[in-house]
């Protein structure tokens, strides 16, 4: 059985080389310094060696293009970034199942047209987006031409969560202690952005349009009964007019989505998201290399969590890798 990751991230030389002379010293920049496996290629195939049938798909790390520099820069990273992930898909193809396109979104004329470029000429499988981007929310209206491609081209959209420390848990103070920005912050805003996908209607607007989200798909599974409480309140839905916008129940939208396993291997939380994705909503994603092994760690916690699950063997094999053959349509 192949395990074919569909959240790993990477950080090719050439690209490391332009994004550390576009951003200088910083957080990032040192936190990639330290991840080895993500830029030393013969490091990361040492530690995939420990896991027969691994393969990668390619998704760069953060930060967001459109966080660190101008509309024109951003253009020119991202096709470094997208050049130099095609390179290793042709150059490592028992390694690499496929890409993700990296683009400028503050630049959406140009991230079209990269999209186009990447899905057509280079072959690659989707396109990552953050939300929120440019702090604004994944329904804005300018991101509705890049959804309409993406339905056409009938391959997903990876949504990737971040959240600064400096949004603070508390108005009374500055900055967000013990990284609860991190651990609690991220997956809510993976939460609001699937809340304002479905409530704005834009997946009844586009129902061939498949999202993957980090995480196990962020708080959703487990408040599923809140969501249908909250908007069965009569006073919410008399300041709304969502249900105008969708024909079928709301929960039935939220489980159009697709979500990673990287959950940092919690198997009662695999439970729960295979709950209410089902099975053939999930795939196997780790957020290589952030653990404390550089990536060993969280692909072997969390093979060993979707082994553990009280789910069939056909079911683990949808995870682990069938679901992602037939979301991208690989060949491998």
């Amino acid at each position: 059985m192949l395990k074919i990751d569909v959240f790993p991230h990477i950080l090719p030389a050439k690209y490391k080389e332009a994004l550390d002379k576009e951003m200088g010293p910083g957080h990032y920049r040192n936190v990639h310094v330290t991840m080895a496996s993500m830029y030393d290629l013969d490091y990361r195939f040492r530690l995939m060696d420990k896991f027969e049938g691994l393969m990668h798909v390619l998704t760069i790390a953060g930060p967001p293009l459109e966080d660190i520099t101008t509309p024109q820069k951003a253009v020119d990273l991202a096709k470094i970034a997208n050049d130099e992930m095609a390179e290793l898909m042709f150059q490592y193809p028992d390694r690499f199942a496929a890409a993700v396109a990296w683009l400028p979104m503050n630049n959406m004329d140009e991230a079209l047209k990269e999209t186009d470029r990447c899905i057509q000429d280079l072959k690659f499988r989707g396109i990552q987006i953050y939300t929120p981007t440019m702090d604004r929310p994944l329904d804005s209206p300018e991101f509705l031409p890049l959804y309409e491609k993406m339905a056409e081209y009938n391959l997903p959209i990876w949504i990737h969560p971040t959240r600064p420390i400096n949004i603070s848990d508390y108005r009374s103070e500055k900055t967000s202690l013990y990284r609860i920005y991190w651990y609690f912050g991220w997956p809510y805003e993976t939460s609001v952005a699937m809340a304002r996908l479905v409530m704005s209607g834009i997946l009844e607007k586009f129902p061939n349009l498949k999202f993957i989200t980090h995480h196990a798909g962020g708080m959703i599974p487990f408040f599923e009964k809140r969501i249908v409480c909250g908007l069965d309140h009569t006073e919410m839905l008399q300041k709304s007019n969502f249900k105008e916008k969708l024909r079928k129940p709301v929960l039935e939208y939220f489980k159009m989505f697709y979500a990673d396993t990287a959950i940092a291997a919690s198997i009662p939380a695999l439970e729960c998201a295979n709950a209410f994705f089902g099975a053939d909503h999930m795939l196997f994603g780790t957020d290589w290399p952030f653990d404390s092994q550089r990536g060993e760690r969280s692909t072997r916690e969390g093979i060993e969590a979707i082994e553990q699950m009280n789910i069939t063997d056909a079911q683990k094999k949808m995870i682990f890798e069938e679901n992602a053959r037939k979301l991208m349509r690989l060949a491998v």
